[in-house]
């Protein structure tokens, strides 16, 4: 058995040499944090890289979604996935609101919008759908039915950067989006996110609550709490984005091996890639039927890992399985039957910009040989 691992995630970093100058001009600048530089050269980058207006860096990736509900001070009940990391649902706890789980479409992982509108009570001020794996939602859909019934949409776009459908950002849709810039993301600033918006006067308010709710030196105006994104992690975004492309087509490649190797076996599938999708290989799932692959996901996953080929099971469990929300009427396996089965069966194989061939082709014979 080698000693090397291969994990699921891995940063691509930028080398000492590309990142020194930048941590010489913080230096040199005094200003480490607070709307600096680099804070401010990030956003502008981002927003162009984009394809968006109005973008505010987080310190983190959680920060934008609980920011996002009070932005638009969203009341009562908010629908979402139950197949997501729990941030998607902790920031709806956080701000003392009702998540509303409803199952997913088999095809994507994400929100079933036939399912979001039987979740519809006059509580309901909000729709939080997930972008699962960078899959696109089906936005127009979800779009439709909360236009009808006047509710917000609020995306969790962590895993989506730089998706497109038609050549077109899908970090536009709804009312807001957010991103995560955590480490294990396909772009990075170690740990970050950002919240997108339409609107000078939205980012305004948003840029407050990140910051305590100062609009002044004496001035707070919101109850605000400390979400600010500090010029060493901006900076090392800066030294990131260039890189970006070429991790993406990296990762591309890599999903594309995995693809056609896996494409025939029985008991492993895989989501279909759409037509006019520009993914950002975010994760690369695929998902085990035990009766037809002879195996678990669980011993498969075991077997994966004796050979240091570390996957992970994401998402699983569903969040609400956790303790905190197993409780709520919408959280019975009975209402949610596709996202626990995938819950069940899913694996979400090594994927980066670092792996190599050798690498690829050990993770496939830990699921081809058996």
């Amino acid at each position: 058995m080698t000693n090397d691992f291969i994990s699921v995630t891995s940063p691509l970093l930028p080398s000492l040499e590309e990142f020194e100058p930048f941590l010489k001009d913080i230096w040199d600048r005094k200003w480490l944090t607070n709307n600096g530089h680099y804070h401010q050269e990030l956003e502008k980058a981002l927003a162009e890289y984009l394809g968006v207006e109005y973008i505010s860096l987080f310190t983190n990736g959680t920060l934008p979604l609980i920011t996002a509900l009070q932005a638009m001070r969203i009341t009562g009940e908010v629908i979402t996935t139950p197949y997501s990391f729990v941030a998607t649902t902790h920031s709806i706890w956080w701000n003392g609101l009702t998540p509303v789980f409803v199952d997913v479409d088999p095809a994507t992982g994400n929100l079933d919008p036939q399912k979001i509108e039987e979740a519809i009570t006059p509580k309901t001020t909000a729709i939080m759908p997930v972008h699962v794996y960078g899959n696109p939602c089906d936005i127009e859909a979800i779009q439709e039915i909360a236009d009808r019934y006047g509710l917000a949409v609020i995306y969790d776009a962590a895993h989506a950067f730089n998706v497109k459908v038609n050549g077109h950002t899908i970090l536009d849709a709804g009312d807001m989006n957010t991103l995560s810039f955590h480490a294990t993301k396909t772009y990075n600033t170690v740990e970050g996110g950002a919240l997108i918006c339409h609107d000078a006067r939205t980012k305004k308010r948003i840029d407050y609550l990140k910051n305590f709710g100062f609009a002044g030196e004496t001035t707070v105006v919101a109850p605000g709490i400390n979400s600010k994104m500090d010029e060493i992690r901006a900076a090392y975004g800066l030294c990131n984005l260039k890189h970006i492309d070429g991790a993406i087509a990296a990762r591309k490649k890599v999903a594309s091996v995995y693809r056609k190797a896996l494409a025939n076996i029985p008991g492993i599938s895989m989501f279909k890639e759409r037509d006019g999708v520009s993914y950002n290989y975010s994760y690369f799932p695929i998902f085990v039927n035990e009766a037809e692959y002879g195996m678990s996901r669980d011993a498969l996953y075991e077997k994966m890992k004796s050979q240091n080929v570390l996957g992970r099971r994401y998402f699983y469990p569903l969040i609400s399985d956790f303790a905190m929300y197993r409780g709520l009427p919408s959280a019975t396996k009975v209402n949610l039957p596709v996202a626990t089965r995938m819950a069940n069966e899913v694996i979400c194989l090594p994927m980066h910009a670092g792996l190599t061939d050798k690498d690829v082709e050990r993770v496939l014979n830990a699921i081809l040989i058996k």
